[in-house]
């Protein structure tokens, strides 16, 4: 990994906060061209891109038997079936402690506010299918939205392995294609045959995912666009193989993953450079990131490096305990040394689908919320009206909105 600190340091952090969620526009004519295909002409256009890229063989359903989800449960390891437990418990809690609650006050007497907090109809979860299959992908998104009480909740993902058909059975799961792509995001929005659409579509994916989440974005809602991984940690004191362990771990995504370490101290940095090296020299996607996307950034001071980690708003964010109050802008938050990132991918509970591309700055990680909505409330007596009419009939006035005033007035006459 690369060492940089004063100029050449800042000139880095600079090019980092200036960067968008993906490279989507290198693919963007063609997955236009993919959605519309399937909104047009339904499981016809579906089946024969499934056929093409996501491995659907010419007899298979698109829809996953229920019989298939089930022998897949059977077929994966008690090892494995333990795991997923363990990690199904620990997100399931966090999920019950992160649901917002209804709630109605009276900060005004005779007038009463408050809201209410319903789940979304239908949620479509994207669970990748590719270089890696991420079973724990289904478990941070399905289990989110069972919390939420969402009523229908389907599951895509090309070439599903045994392990994520497990996790499905596993949590009960009854609706899963197999399914990848912009095809399959078409699919969740429009809606075919054989694929109901859906409210809102989650998970992370491919840039032809993105892209098409993107693309329909104005009729389904998603989640957000989610890139490449992103790693910042920052520390002065910590343990340098460890630092070097969690920042060839999210490298190891892909080979356009972001890793940045970020320290005052020249002796840590290159021992950490050092520590990398070796861990990524077997690891050919980590060693490809680490030299491409990779660096270590000197700060002049705590507040400078505070400063950079906030600029970069980076997905996954380490940092010592004395640097925790001054992170503001982070998808998920690690403190301390033994705060594996990786303990967040799978088990620790809060979610691993996180914003990239600098979208830390205004949104943390799927949740809960991300499956609910809220909807405003309020119950008026006469009296309550009456003590703030004047005011209502003043703002209607000044917008020239008379039926408004009028709809006040004619409550408040006295008979």
């Amino acid at each position: 990994m690369r060492i940089l600190e004063g100029n050449r340091a800042a000139t880095l952090v600079k090019k980092i906060e200036q960067r968008g969620p993906a490279a989507l526009a290198t693919v963007e004519k063609q997955v236009h061209r993919i959605v519309d295909d399937v909104r047009k002409n339904g499981d016809r256009a579906l089946r024969r891109y499934a056929e093409k890229w996501d491995g659907l063989g010419p007899k298979q359903q698109l829809r996953v038997p229920q019989a298939e989800i089930e022998q897949a449960w059977r077929t994966v390891s008690e090892e494995f079936r333990q795991a997923l437990q363990v990690a199904a418990t620990n997100i399931r809690q966090y999920c019950e402690a992160q649901k917002p609650e209804a709630w109605r006050r009276s900060f005004t007497p005779g007038v009463e506010v408050g809201h209410l907090v319903r789940p979304l109809e239908s949620a479509g979860c994207y669970v990748p299918g590719g270089r890696y299959p991420l079973p724990s992908t289904l478990l941070m998104t399905v289990i989110p939205a069972q919390v939420a009480g969402v009523e229908r909740i389907c599951v895509v993902s090309p070439r599903p392995a045994q392990e994520t058909l497990a996790a499905a059975a596993f949590l009960g799961v009854r609706e899963f294609y197999r399914i990848g792509g912009a095809q399959a995001i078409a699919a969740l929005a429009y809606g075919t045959k054989s694929v109901p659409p859906v409210t809102k579509i989650v998970g992370p994916g491919n840039l032809y995912v993105t892209a098409a989440k993107k693309l329909v974005a104005f009729d389904c809602s998603i989640d957000f666009l989610a890139g490449p991984t992103e790693v910042v940690i920052v520390s002065d004191t910590g343990n340098p193989s460890f630092i070097a362990s969690d920042l060839v771990a999210q490298a190891e995504h892909d080979p356009e993953s972001s890793a940045i370490f970020i320290t005052t101290s020249k002796r840590l940095a290159a021992q950490v450079a050092k520590e990398a090296t070796t861990a990524s020299a077997e690891n050919k996607i980590a060693k490809t990131s680490l030299r491409t996307n990779g660096a270590i950034l000197i700060a002049h001071s705590p507040g400078e490096a505070m400063e950079w980690v906030n600029r970069i708003a980076s997905e996954h964010v380490t940092v010592s305990e004395d640097y925790l109050p001054g992170v503001r802008n982070a998808g998920s938050i690690f403190v301390g040394d033994y705060s594996a990132q990786a303990a967040g991918d799978y088990a620790s509970g809060p979610n691993h689908v996180l914003p990239t591309g600098g979208a830390a700055r205004f949104r943390g990680g799927l949740g809960v919320q991300d499956f609910l909505k809220t909807i405003s409330v309020q119950q008026l007596t006469r009296a309550g009206l009456e003590k703030i009419a004047p005011a209502i009939v003043t703002l209607a006035e000044a917008e020239g909105l008379k039926a408004h005033a009028e709809s006040i007035r004619a409550r408040c006459a006295r008979a």
